[in-house]
């Protein structure tokens, strides 16, 4: 190993282990009340491949500084037929762990909001860690932005000259600012918000999403929040993420690149555009 590649991998063990001594610091830390106008849950899905990395994330979770009302992890009967004895455990802290239909990524949320979508839900991905406030901010910008999808991170959607679309690698990313708008695109890894009926109705057709965007669920909710003429509010700050020691052994990104040379985002933004228009403005549905 050269000497650089050495030092990155020796400062992120670093951080791996300071996240995991503040995940046990904050064992029977208080918690305050969320004081918002409707039940707050914490969603998230995860599957089989996982779960040995699983555990620091949901107790991350379940020891916020901000209590919410549920923390959901979805899974389909066959994973959760698998999940080890100590996530099991978590119920004791206050875990509750549903079944759902194996929609992939979509399950961390779309379960959630068929269930029901008078809620505030902040979703999650099951492989990073979340710091002591983090549920805590995204409960003040609600409060402070009504209304607006609350995202810890952001992006910014770019335009070509003819008013596509451009390219998912020319956007603006990660934006170190707090700022609000219709071409603020939230990424979900690092936590969102979604307000009580903030995501078009269209948003939970499962057929839709599955034939329009398997693997880009970002982009799905970004569609539906825009097609529903709401905004994100990005909180600012670039976010740093710190993900579990084997966790991105399995993910989606080598799904990201197809035979027709575009990226999964953009064969996912060219769908949507054709079958809901463009996110730009407050969009019309087609029949």
């Amino acid at each position: 190993m050269n000497p650089t590649r050495w030092f990155r991998t020796f400062k992120w063990k670093r951080r791996v282990q300071s996240c995991l001594n503040d995940i046990q610091q904050r064992i029977d830390a208080p918690a305050d009340p969320h004081g918002l106008n409707a039940p707050l849950i914490v969603s998230l899905t995860s599957f089989a491949p996982r779960f040995p990395s699983l555990l620091p994330t949901l107790q991350c979770l379940l020891r916020q500084s901000v209590k919410p009302n549920q923390v959901i992890l979805w899974l389909s009967p066959e994973d959760a037929a698998q999940l080890p004895t100590e996530i099991k455990a978590l119920k004791n802290e206050g875990l509750s762990i549903a079944l759902c239909e194996d929609w992939r990524s979509f399950k961390k949320i779309i379960p959630a909001l068929q269930q029901d979508p008078n809620r505030y839900i902040v979703t999650a991905d099951d492989d990073v860690f979340y710091p002591f406030d983090w549920l805590a901010k995204l409960v003040e910008g609600a409060k402070q932005h009504p209304g607006n999808v609350i995202s810890h991170r952001a992006h910014r959607v770019q335009y070509e000259p003819s008013g596509s679309i451009a390219p998912y690698e020319n956007w603006q990313k990660n934006l170190n600012t707090q700022q609000s708008g219709a071409d603020i695109f939230a990424t979900g890894v690092s936590g969102v918000l979604y307000p009580p009926n903030s995501l078009d109705q269209h948003a939970i057709e499962t057929d839709a999403f599955l034939s329009l965007c398997p693997s880009a669920d970002d982009i799905w909710l970004y569609w539906m929040t825009r097609l529903n003429g709401c905004e994100v509010h990005n909180l600012g700050g670039k976010a740093r993420i710190i993900e579990w020691p084997g966790s991105q052994t399995v993910s989606l990104l080598s799904e990201n690149a197809g035979g027709d040379g575009l990226g999964g985002n953009d064969r996912a933004i060219r769908a949507l555009t054709r079958a809901y228009g463009l996110p730009g403005k407050r969009m019309q549905t087609t029949p």
